[in-house]
């Protein structure tokens, strides 16, 4: 069983930069692959981002490609999510979550927190 805690979410204006973090429980933290999703009101949850178990491979989705980068510290069984040059369509709520497929599907799953863009 895994728990996951995001944070660092906010307000934030257009062309500014976040960074969230992922909080794991537990000792097999390193043992599973990481995802970030987001989802906007009225929208489906999207992927975003993903890593590998040992931060070899990482994936992003074309929308948030060259903006945000995705890494993890196993030693502090964190997640973390930089977000730059943040736009308004990049409002939603963020998600993190834990699986043993690098993309999926994922077996555990954050509260989720609030990145709110404005413009």
């Amino acid at each position: 069983q895994v728990q996951l805690v995001e944070s660092g979410g906010g307000l934030v204006q257009a062309g500014g930069s976040l960074r969230l973090s992922c909080a794991a429980s537990g000792r097999t933290f390193s043992s599973y692959a990481m995802g970030w999703f987001r989802q906007a009101p009225g929208k489906e949850r999207e992927f975003i981002t993903a890593i590998g178990r040992s931060s070899g491979n990482t994936y992003y989705a074309n929308s948030v490609k060259g903006r945000f980068t995705i890494s993890r510290d196993n030693a502090k069984n964190t997640v973390y999510l930089q977000m730059n040059n943040l736009k308004p369509e990049d409002t939603a709520v963020y998600y993190c979550a834990a699986g043993i497929p690098t993309l999926g599907p994922y077996d555990y799953w954050g509260q989720g927190t609030q990145v709110t863009v404005s413009s």
